[in-house]
């Protein structure tokens, strides 16, 4: 860690070590690494996280571990929430200790906060080290856009009167109220998560800079929208496409051999992400679709396939189908054989299948993910939700007819690749995302501790 220690400056990262956020807050902090030679960055986890997160290290990035909020000898019991509550309970104190903990190692103070966009309170400890706050937001700029109207939602439709109708926005006509995110309008509005998205919704505008996790030509009116909120609204991603990827790509189950055997856009690709699966009878739907269809399918499953799925749909779609536990999704979905992606609407989800122009077909958990199904079907056009928001195997059988058999399915393709040309032109030199990096770097290397 030579870099690490000779950095004349000091740059603290706080994540938020749930779902997908810390690794695309860690890509872009390589890629500032990258550009910002003389700095060093401490990227402050749960020990859980940074274990999962870091898997070699980098020359002037170090990971320093913030405590989880669990009580002494507690054992998760299957509740995905429950390890979430504890933590935030345990923030901003636990993070407090954490920086002070870095500082007194390192020697160095702390000259730039970057946080999970989450984190409303980096707003006062930014204030309290008197240094820039950079809020860095990973999802999309609808949720975002909603996360900051919460209060005027909230006075308008009330709380948990789920309705069908339209929101009162400009550009949001196709969003229903219950497309909302949970927690805004719906849900217990008083639980650490929804307070958490609360809080930041009202303090965001404190920040230096916002960063978010996409590129300007997608949604550009509500992004608009969002730089009129904001003294500086930077989007510089997607940040799988911006960082270094690795030159080896881990493809120990063969799953691009599989799919180079097939014919071009006729491959159901099935991920759902690392924790998510869909109840068994939802599964027991899409497997009896996948059956009936006979369309050929690769399907990256965590746990067992043999335990999870009917009995004998392995043996009877062994010619047709491929499960692997882990399957590498960018290079999948960029491949020209595949023709739908099948997952849970997230938003890195999204960029993926904008990057690999591949139609999608989503079945929203929670988050934002049922805003992003929405906006992705009836906003931009390029993917499908299911009717009833599950999968049945009627349902699912005629989502993928219509994505790979019909015109609309080629129209959806054309909708996809405009995107694609638009963010791939976003990410080259001079493009928008890139012009916003810059901006970004300068803030980030202009700054230094101001002493009182």
């Amino acid at each position: 860690m030579e870099g690490y220690k000779n950095a004349s400056k000091h740059i603290a990262v706080l994540a938020f070590p749930f779902g997908t956020h810390a690794v695309p807050l860690l890509n872009i902090t390589r890629q500032l690494s990258d550009a910002c030679p003389d700095t060093m960055f401490s990227f402050l986890s749960t020990q859980q996280s940074n274990n999962s997160t870091f898997s070699k290290n980098h020359d002037k990035i170090k990971p320093f571990n913030v405590w989880d909020g669990l009580p002494e000898g507690y054992s998760f019991r299957g509740n995905p929430y429950e390890p979430v509550d504890y933590f935030l309970k345990a923030v901003p104190g636990s993070f407090i200790k954490a920086i002070d903990a870095v500082v007194s190692e390192t020697g160095k103070p702390i000259d730039c906060l970057i946080t999970d966009a989450f984190y409303a309170f980096g707003a006062d400890i930014a204030d309290e080290l008197n240094i820039p706050w950079v809020a860095v937001w990973l999802s999309g700029p609808r949720a975002l856009f909603l996360h900051l109207q919460t209060d005027v939602i909230r006075q308008h439709v009330g709380i948990n009167h789920p309705e069908d109708k339209p929101l009162d926005f400009p550009e949001f006509s196709g969003i229903r109220v219950t497309d909302l995110p949970n927690g805004i309008a719906s849900g217990d509005i008083d639980a650490p998560m929804p307070a958490l998205l609360h809080k930041m919704g009202v303090s965001l505008s404190r920040a230096t800079a916002i960063v978010a996790n996409s590129y300007e030509e997608l949604d550009s009116t509500v992004v608009n929208m969002l730089k009129l909120r904001f003294s500086m609204f930077l989007n510089v991603g997607p940040f799988t496409l911006v960082s270094i990827s690795s030159s080896t790509v881990d493809d120990s189950h063969g799953c691009l051999d599989w799919v180079s055997k097939h014919e071009a856009a006729s491959v159901v690709y099935i991920g759902f992400g690392s924790s998510i699966t869909p109840p068994p009878h939802e599964l027991q739907a899409l497997c009896e679709a996948l059956e009936e269809c006979e369309f050929p399918f690769l399907w990256s499953l965590r746990g067992n396939p043999e335990k999870q799925l009917p009995q004998g749909f392995l043996e009877r779609t062994g010619s047709k189908g491929k499960i692997v536990p882990w399957a590498p999704q960018q290079q999948i979905l960029e491949h020209p054989s595949v023709g739908v992606f099948v997952c849970h609407g997230g938003w890195n989800s999204v960029l993926e299948s904008i990057k690999g122009n591949v139609p999608m077909i989503c079945r929203p958990f929670f988050g934002d993910q049922q805003l992003n199904t929405r906006t992705v079907d009836v906003v931009w056009g390029f993917g499908l939700g299911l009717e009833g928001g599950t999968f049945t195997k009627e349902g699912a059988k005629k989502a993928l007819k219509l994505i790979l058999c019909s015109q609309e399915g080629k129209k959806m393709r054309e909708k996809i690749r405009v995107q694609k040309e638009l963010v791939c032109k976003a990410v080259k030199p001079n493009g928008s995302s890139t012009e916003n990096f810059k901006t970004l770097v300068k803030l980030v290397s202009n700054t230094c501790h101001q002493v009182d």
